[in-house]
Formats: structure tokens, sequence, C-alpha cells
């Protein structure tokens, strides 16, 4: 028979295991055997066809025909260079080439290292206890308890748990959830047996104990696996951009130099040399390593956001969150520390305080019943977390444990036998217990479902029937901790039939009492707040709590300063049409609570439908819709659920709101560095068509040649602009609104500063270099020079020298396109020193080497010719100064 088809016992049986699962040492012995609980990795895209892909994309093409063209060229004239030219564009596909397969590369190791901080643990019983241990670590014959919205690790047969409710989706195709029992099943297809459980699929409601029987690639999702190919994932906004300006960019370059080819028939060139022309404007404008820089650039923003606890699964989202204009965030564990404990009890209408441990003893007696609803009615479990002993479980359940056993510490356990586990539509939870006096249901839950399901409330030893006085004394001390920021929590109990449903008995209860407890907010939060409101983010907190608690907490933290901030409960919304809510959205300061996983979402759509870039909070499976809605959706890392985390785009590895902010102030950066070597790329085409312009109008020998052309884009296109998507975020980054939702990384202001301003300045000093050296050495105008005339030599490297010269002033301007050059620190960015370190070593050995004179067709220029660029580099730093002077004038004119 199958697994599926046997009792529990023979279940257990047939694996030679146990209820309480595998003994340490049979644990490792079988680990041994069957290997570990992981799956084959899918075959991706094979590593020769990924180099490939470095040497055949637009841009490279385009290369490889200008290529083509210059051996073309040396065939049909020999002795002009051509075959050096044809050799040099060739290094540049293979080094470009190169270089962004290793980028691509480093990107890659770096996701997955990233990918391996947030290791998967699962809860197994081995040796009696519960252990928490990794995922690849089980075997067949362990026992695993799954918990509500976890991902099922292993194929599993249930045996035990209540309320189980499983998503076979990613197994079977099937939408709807199913109900589980631990019954044995006769049906012959394992898949759709009503007691197992599939690794790959999920726990939509309930709490399982299940034996594993199939691990790794043994498991039908691993079959599955094995058969299935990799999928592309689609393009993101941001790449399509920046696909889209490619091309643009490219297209422009092809169109160039067919104007040029026409402009040099016109003054009558030969050819073959009006070939050459051309093919020099396409190489110049070509920026064969904009995708890989950018993709680095994005690699390096999340490895940033890793080191401050937020772990991006989607590297596009790196780019994305700095646009986030509202953070709709939990309240719980991402405001809060979300480490409970008892602060206030209201037992038989008094007050106690749990820290005094004498009241505390006394209340125990006096109210028994309610300190041992709060040491039953829970999911708690001892086992082991990090290596240590201790409660597992929500922090608000181990607070109450601890809670019973302070005030009672030797009270028996009583064993249970039914339960109705809690629920964010149910907002309570039930347990059935048989103790001495028979059979009891022990309740817990918010204050105002447990109250309409009271008739009685506990005075002393006796019950004494509910009156409206004594609901309006409940409900004031519900009032009273809500507004102290407490969660409050009421207990109550019955006497309950011998046999039945505990969900049927939930009503003619008697109340037990009132506990508040509180989760302190975490002490960086308040900072973080202030930095959002000055980065112009709002934040909407949006939980399930008391709307008083919500209040409370959001004043502590500064989230409202306002006397009557606007608060909606879920009851409220429920009742506002689209419209409604959209218009309630405008209010300055705004809390949602006791809301639905629903509401929730339909709160992230209608943020959306008014323009905002909406990150979202969540933990739990039911906030999976709301993360996929949002723009960002943002997991927690520590309490959150299997299911949150893999429909979030972002991981916080703290469950910290201050590493929300911290990732949101790298995002910007990656944003802002991107526009930076943008800038910085896009300003040296301008002084490398402006020779080839000149010679073809002004008829004077060409000041820039295509393999100088090529020296150029190989010194600045590499480090330097790799150092300027590298630039840690500026200290003001966070004072700044955010940027509309449709601003994209080119726009006519970088535009007009790199092709109109800067590239004009920098064009302008070469060919004064240029020109330099030639009256320097008696060159007239309208002569001729050979092309290996010394002077025609020395004239074209200061023309080079010159312009990487001014690139090297170029990139410090570029660190800021308003903030001055001279407020960054020369040793914060230490890759942009060694940027400018390999620029200068590189036109020094192409200046003063013999070969670097051979193969850029370049002379020894003298001291006097490095000295007459200094002053347009002076001239350059100074009126971009000049400018951003007066951006931030205007800019502080506008705010006052």
């Amino acid at each position: 028979m199958k697994i599926h088809q046997l009792t529990t016992a023979e279940a257990l049986s047939s694996l030679q295991s146990g209820p309480d699962g595998l003994g340490a040492a049979e644990a490792r012995r079988r680990l041994a055997e069957y290997g570990p609980n992981v799956l084959e990795r899918v075959r991706g895209e094979p590593m020769a066809l990924r180099f490939a892909k470095g040497f055949t994309h637009f841009f490279a093409i385009i290369l490889w025909v200008a290529a083509a063209l210059a051996f073309v060229a040396e065939w049909r004239d020999p002795g002009q260079g051509m075959a050096t030219l044809g050799f040099a564009i060739l290094g540049v596909i293979v080094v470009n080439g190169g270089f962004s397969f290793w980028q691509e590369y480093r990107a890659e190791r770096a996701l997955l290292a990233l990918q391996q901080l947030l290791p998967r643990n699962v809860q197994a019983l081995r040796g009696g206890g519960v252990a928490e241990i990794p995922a690849a670590d089980l075997v067949p014959g362990d026992v695993v308890l799954i918990e509500e919205g976890s991902d099922v690790p292993a194929d599993c047969r249930l045996i035990g748990g209540s309320g189980v409710r499983v998503s076979n989706a990613t197994v079977t195709g099937e939408s709807q959830p199913h109900s589980r029992s631990a019954d044995p099943d006769e049906n012959d297809d394992l898949l759709h047996s009503r007691n197992v459980l599939l690794a790959g699929t999920s726990l939509v409601s309930g709490r399982a104990k299940a034996l594993v029987f199939a691990t790794g690639s043994h498991t039908a999702f691993g079959k599955i696996a094995r058969l299935t190919q990799q999928a592309r994932e689609p393009l993101s906004p941001l790449q399509r951009e920046i696909a889209r300006l490619s091309r643009i960019i490219a297209a422009l370059s092809v169109a160039l130099g067919a104007v040029f080819f026409v402009i040099g028939s016109a003054i009558g060139l030969s050819f073959w040399a009006n070939l050459v022309f051309a093919i020099g404007v396409i190489v110049a404008n070509v920026p064969e390593g904009l995708l890989p820089t950018v993709t680095l650039a994005l690699a390096m923003g999340s490895q940033r956001m890793a080191r401050r606890n937020a772990l991006v699964r989607h590297l596009p989202a790196v780019e994305t969150l700095g646009a986030a204009t509202v953070i709709c965030t939990d309240k719980t564990g991402t405001l809060t520390l979300n480490h409970m404990a008892a602060k206030r009890l209201f037992l038989g209408g008094k007050w106690i305080d749990p820290a005094d441990a004498k009241a505390l003893g006394a209340a125990a007696e006096a109210h028994p019943r309610f300190f041992e609803i709060a040491a039953h009615c829970h999911s708690a479990k001892i086992g082991r977390r990090h290596g240590k002993p201790g409660w597992l479980g929500d922090p608000m359940e181990i607070a109450l444990v601890e809670l019973a056993l302070a005030a009672a510490p030797g009270a028996p356990r009583h064993p249970q036998r039914g339960e109705v586990p809690f629920d964010s539509e149910r907002r309570r939870m039930s347990t059935l217990h048989d103790t001495p006096e028979g059979a009891v249901l022990y309740h817990k839950g918010a204050p105002e479902v447990v109250l309409a399901r009271c008739t009685s409330a506990q005075r002393g030893e006796q019950a004494e029937p509910f009156t409206p006085e004594m609901r309006d004394s409940l409900r004031a001390a519900v009032d009273a901790m809500a507004a102290q920021g407490l969660r409050v929590l009421a207990f109550a109990f019955r006497r309950a039939p011998a046999a039945g449903d505990p969900a049927e008995m939930e009503h003619g209860l008697t109340l037990a009492g009132l506990v508040g407890l509180e989760d302190p907010p975490r002490p960086e939060v308040p900072g973080a707040i202030a930095r959002c409101r000055e980065a112009g983010i709002r934040v909407i907190m949006v939980t399930g709590d008391h709307p008083h608690t919500a209040q409370a907490i959001a004043r502590e933290i500064g989230l409202v300063r306002s006397g009557t901030p606007s608060v909606i409960t879920g009851e409220q919304l429920a009742r506002l049409s689209d419209t409604q809510l959209q218009l309630a959205l405008d209010a300055p300061e705004i809390l949602f609570a006791r809301v639905q996983a629903d509401q929730k979402m339909r709160i992230v759509s209608a943020l959306k439908r008014k323009q905002e870039i909406v990150a979202v909070t969540g933990d739990g499976v039911n906030d999976a819709p709301a993360l996929k809605q949002a723009d960002i959706g943002i997991a927690m890392g520590l309490c959150g659920t299997d299911v949150a985390r893999e429909t979030a785009d972002m991981v916080l590895l703290d469950d910290n709101f201050a590493s929300i902010v911290a990732a949101i102030e790298e995002g910007r950066a990656v944003f802002a560095n991107m526009r930076k070597f943008f800038t910085y790329i896009l300003t040296h085409t301008i002084p490398e068509l402006v020779p080839y312009l000149a010679f073809a109008l002004c008829k004077i020998p060409l000041p820039l040649t295509v393999i100088q052309i090529l020296a150029i884009d190989l010194g600045t296109d590499t480090v330097t602009a790799l150092a300027l998507g590298a630039e840690k975020p500026h200290p003001e980054i966070m004072r700044q609104p955010p940027r509309p939702r449709g601003k994209g990384l080119i726009d006519w202001r970088l535009f007009l500063r790199a092709y109109g301003f800067l590239g004009v300045v920098e064009a302008t000093a070469s060919m004064c270099a240029f020109f330099f050296v030639l009256k320097s050495g008696g060159w007239i105008y309208g002569q001729s020079l050979a092309a290996q005339d010394p002077l025609y030599l020395q004239a074209t490297t200061a023309c080079l020298s010159a312009i990487v010269v001014m690139q090297v002033v170029n990139v410090f301007l570029c660190r800021s396109a308003v903030q001055s050059a001279f407020r960054f620190g020369l040793f914060s960015n230490r890759l942009l020193l060694l940027g400018i370190a390999t620029e200068i070593a590189l036109i020094l050995t192409i200046d003063y080497t013999p070969w670097g004179n051979l193969v850029f067709g370049t002379a020894p220029i003298p001291l006097a010719a490095w000295l007459a660029v200094l002053p347009f580099a002076a001239a350059m730093l100074a009126l971009e100064e000049l400018r951003k002077w007066g951006v931030r004038r205007r800019f502080a004119a506008s705010r006052s």
C-alpha cells in the first residue's frame, strides 16, 4: 500500500520513525544516504552562449562592421594604417565583451550570495524536542511542524494538526486551496490525496504535523523541476528604457557617420579616406559599456542595501525603491520591537500590575481560569531557536505563556483535544482541553469579538451575568489600555460538552479578564520617520490593532503630530467607495486600524490611482496580495512567512522600519549615480566629434584619429564610469522630494549639460591644444601634413591628452549636478581615485612609450602642451561651479 493509504501508525512504522521524529544520529545517517533536501539546479543558459552575447549585441555588431570595413580598406589601399585600426576595433570588441561578461557574472554571483543571507529553516521533531533546522537537512522519516503561511519543505504525510488547508497550485495547477486531514485515503493518486502535503506548496491555514517521506529531487516538485527549462524574466521598465536609449544612441551614431560620409564626399575626400572618417564618427558615439555598467550599478546598490539589512530579490527594484512616495507599514515588528510583555491586567473589575510579583500571585489564586487560558490557549511550542532553548511562536502568545508561568509556575498542564486556530478574519482562537472538572473551552481574541460572545463575567469564584454597567466598565478598561499603546486581549471560557466541534462552542462564554500587552517602538524608528518626512515620503500605518493602540504608537514615534489625525477602521473602510477612499487619503495624517488583508490591498490600489509609488510591508500569507499589488513589496525576514517573502521584491533581514528608509536612500543613490555616469560618458562625445567636423568644414589636418578615440573610450568609460556608479548616497539626498513617476534617467537638462556645456568646453580645450602644438611647430593654415609627420603626431597627441585631462576634472564635476565638487571628500570614493590613476597611467603610456606611440599614432609632447590645457580645466571647473551656485540659489529662492 502507498503511504497515504496507511494509518498514521503504519505510515510512521513504514519509515522506521515515531511520533517524536528521528534521533540526531539516525538523521545524520539518513542525510548521508539520501543526500540534502535540495532540488537539482535547473540548467540555465550555457556559459559559452552568455559569453558570446557580449559580442553580438547591437553596439558590438556596429563595431564588427566598422572593423570589417577597415580591413577591406587596408586590402584595397595598403599602407594607410587601416589594418591597425581594424585590429584596434577588434580589441575594443574583445575588451568590452569580456568586461561585460565579467560584470554580469559578478552581479549574478553577488545576487546569489545575497539570497543565501536568508536561510530557510523548518521546525522538526528531533530526539523528542522541537529543533529549528535548515530545510536542506530534512530526511525521510523526519516529523515536521508547519505553520500557516509557510511552504511545505518536502513531500509529507499529514499525521496531525487542525484546520489544515493547502494550495497545490505550484504542483497541480489547481487554484483553490484544499482541506487536509490525517485520516487514511483510499485514493490511488498520491498528488490528490487528502493527507499528503507536497513540497513547494504552501499552507493557507491551520497547523500541521507531518511525516517526511520524500526529499529533494525525489519529491513531486523535484521531478517537475527536472523537466522545466529556465524561463526568462521580462524586462523591467528600467531595462526597457536603457535598451531604448541604447538603440537611439546607436542609430544616431550611424546617422552621423552617414552624414559625415556625405560631407567628406562633398569636400573631395577619397572614398577610403572618407570611409575612415565615417568609421571614426560611428566609433566615437557608440557607448559600448552602457548596459553592463547599469547592471553593475544596480548590483552594487543591492549589495549596499544588504549591508543595511534590506535584501533585494529583484534587481530593478533597487532603482524603483528610490522613487517611493508612500510607505504603508505594519505596526507590530516593523515599527515596534515585536517583543511583547504583559503590562496591565483587568481582573474582576480591578487593575493589576504584572510587574508586582505579590499582586500577581494573589491574582493567580483569585482568578485561576484567567491564567489557565494564558497557559493553554496558544500555538507556541518549546524548542530551540538559533541554538538556544526557549519558546517558538507568536511573540504575543509567548508573552502570555510567560505571564502564566510567572503567576502560577507549578500549575498542571491539561491535554488538548481540539483547536480552532486564530486567523485575521475571526480575530479569535479557541482550544478544547480535558481538565479534572471535565472538558473546558479556552478562548481569547479581540475584546469586541470576545465580549460579543460572553453572557457572564468572572467575579472571584463566581460568574455574574453581564449588565450594561459591567460592559461599559470593560469597554472603558479596553479604551484606557489601548490609549496607552497596549494591545488588548480578552480571555473567556466555558464548560464544554464531551464531544463536538470547538468552533460550534464559541458562544455563551464567561469572561475571565483583560490583558494589555506592550510592544515598545524600535528606538531608531522616530528618526527614520523624521527622515521620511524630510524626504517628502508619506508613512501610513496599516494595522490590525485597536485604533487607540495605533494612535498611541503613532504619536510616540512621531508619525502623528496633530491633535486629531484621521483614523479609519476596517469597518468604516468597508463602507467607503473607491472615490471616497481616494479623497480620504488626502488627509495629511491618516491611520488605518482593524483592517483585513483585502482592505490593505484596496488601500494600495487607491494610492496607486493617485499616482503614488507605493512601498508596502507585510509578513503573513494574507499580505501577499497587497505585496504583489504594490510597486515595491517588502516582506519581513525574521517573522515573515515564506509566501510573503517569495511575493515581495525586498526582504527586511531585521524586520526594522529604519532599514526601509536606508534602502530608499540607497535606491535614490543608484538613480542619481546612473545619471552621473551617463553625464560623464556623454560629455566626451562632443570633443570626439568636433575634430571631425573641423576637419570636414575647415580643411585642417584631422585632429583626432579613430585609434585615439578608442583610447579615450577605453580610458574614460571603464573604471571612472563605474566609480561614479559606486558613489555613496549624498547627505542631502533624503532632504529632496521623490522624483516624479515619469522622470527618466536622461532628460533634456542632462543632454544640455553634457552636450551643450561640458562637452563644448572640452572640445574647445582639445582643439586649442591641437592648434597650440601646430603653431608652435610653425604650421600655417592650409598646409597639409603627412600622417607620420612628427608635428602632426604631436598635435593629435595634444588633442587626445587634453580630452583626458578635461575628463579627469569632469569626473569630479559629475559627482553632483547641483552640489559643489569641493563638498566631496577626496577619499570618499576610493574607486574614483583608482579610475583617475588608471586614466593618467594610460595617457602617459600612450604618449611616452614606443609601444603606445606605435599603436595609437602618438608622439611625446612637451610640458608646455600640458600647461596649455590647464586654463581650460580651471575654466570648466569655475564655470560649472558658477552654474551649480545659480541652481542652488534658484532652488533656495523657490523654497523661501
